[in-house]
């Protein structure tokens, strides 16, 4: 375990200094409510999303609460390097240590802060895994908010310990589609077995947030000031690596709209940047939604009846179901744009993972660590394993990082079908991909 460093008193801003990033939104052609989408940030958040500074300072009453549980731990892990009798060294940033298990309390606490100084009475969101659900249901427990939560119907079926989870911290939450909305009852109209999605969780959310007094809806990735939030990350892991006399060749994260991803990353592009030591940045992302490396860079919308305001990203299409697979947490069909155009300029890189080795490389990780990582880790794990490998096989050390964003317990089941041979395949994947990308080009987004 690395040397103690101190809790960022700042969060570091990549928009600022990304020559050539313009952050647009293009209004949406579809109104919600008689009055069209009322705003949903506070001005405070609003602020940070467009900030032209390079740091942002984190409120005191923030960093207090960051101090329950940060810095967390940069681990290095010797059983996995002897295990893989590699000569890479293999270190990992571990945000299981947070109260809710994962990166995501983040950007949840300092949310909840801002709404809560808004005078907003709750907060509603969409959530895949659970993971962003549990931090924003203790977060909004922490400044007395009021929480409802649209979770992806597939995953609320398969981690029913996340909704309990959530209902502990006072949220209501509902499994989505939904009959409760418009757009819920509009999907199950075409599809009454719709496993449910990102997006359609995020239409749903925004309609209810349309509807309720008080009510704001609250972003759990993608969006500039998210992934503002979550540079805590990689700014420790900058200090801690340090610390210990070393720096990453490559980074390494999972990817479903990028908060993690740039949580740990873009710290380092920062620092590669002023020190011109290069650091290789890899979002890794699941075969059943590899809106990087297979999807579209164009302008598209971030829910599924295309009600909120266009962003250009990469993106599979607002409309497009991935397969279920138990990672539920990077189902989603876009990139974050600021990410996007960092791999549309060549600054990060993209691999897609299967699910049946993403699986494989969290019990190898499990079994060398004795430490569960959560399916959507263990797609990074996936990545570093194999670049360990590599290094093996070429006799050339280096150096890796990968942000171990969440544990696994509440994942269990998805272990205990891959361990018995139950796991469902993701083998339709490739299909369903160029089915959307078909539909994607003959229809304008």
């Amino acid at each position: 375990m690395s040397a103690s460093v101190s809790v960022p008193t700042h969060w570091y801003n990549v928009v600022a200094e990304l020559a050539g990033y313009v952050a647009e939104e293009r209004r949406p052609a579809l109104q919600v409510g008689s009055h069209g989408i009322r705003p949903q940030l506070p001005l405070s958040i609003y602020r940070q999303s467009v900030s032209d500074e390079p740091f942002i300072e984190i409120p005191a009453e923030v960093r207090a609460q960051y101090e329950r549980w940060r810095p967390t731990p940069l681990v290095r892990a010797h059983r996995l390097e002897r295990l893989l009798n590699t000569p890479a060294r293999i270190y990992y940033k571990c945000e299981a240590a947070s109260p809710s298990g994962s990166h995501k309390l983040n950007s949840a606490v300092a949310q909840a802060y801002y709404y809560k100084k808004a005078g907003v009475r709750g907060l509603v969101t969409g959530t895949g895994a659970g993971q962003w659900g549990t931090a924003l249901s203790m977060a909004c427990a922490a400044y007395g908010l009021e929480c409802t939560v649209y979770m992806v119907r597939c995953s609320y079926e398969q981690k029913p310990q996340r909704r309990v989870l959530m209902e502990l911290n006072g949220a209501h939450v509902v499994p989505s589609p939904s009959v409760t909305t418009e757009a819920g009852r509009s999907i199950l109209a075409d599809d009454p077995d719709c496993p449910g999605s990102l997006s359609v969780a995020s239409s749903e959310a925004h309609e209810f947030a349309q509807d309720g007094e008080g009510i704001r809806y609250s972003a759990g990735s993608g969006d500039n000031h998210v992934l503002l939030h979550q540079t805590v990350i990689g700014q420790e892991a900058v200090a801690q690596m340090e610390a210990l006399g070393d720096y990453p060749d490559t980074v390494v994260a999972a990817l479903g709209a990028g908060s993690n991803f740039a949580g740990i990353a873009m710290p380092f592009h920062r620092q590669a940047r002023i020190t011109g030591r290069p650091t290789r940045l890899v979002a890794v992302e699941p075969r059943s939604c590899p809106k990087l490396t297979r999807g579209v860079y164009t302008w598209d919308h971030h829910d599924a009846l295309g009600n909120t305001p266009m962003s250009k990203m990469y993106t599979l299409g607002h409309t497009f179901i991935p397969s279920p697979i138990h990672a539920g947490g990077l189902r989603y069909h876009g990139a974050a744009p600021v990410i996007s155009w960092m791999y549309h300029e060549g600054l990060i890189e993209a691999v897609a993972l299967g699910q049946s080795e993403v699986f494989a490389a969290g019990v190898t990780f499990a079994r060398a660590e004795q430490l569960i990582p959560a399916p959507e880790s263990a797609h990074a794990i996936a990545h570093v394993i194999d670049r360990a490998v590599r290094a093996r096989e070429t006799g050339t050390p280096e150096t890796i990082l990968f942000n171990l964003s969440g544990h696994g317990l509440m994942d269990l089941g998805s272990y205990d079908k891959y361990l018995n041979g139950l796991l469902e395949s993701d083998s339709a994947a490739d299909a369903e991909v160029e089915l959307a990308l078909a539909r994607l080009s003959t229809t304008s987004v």
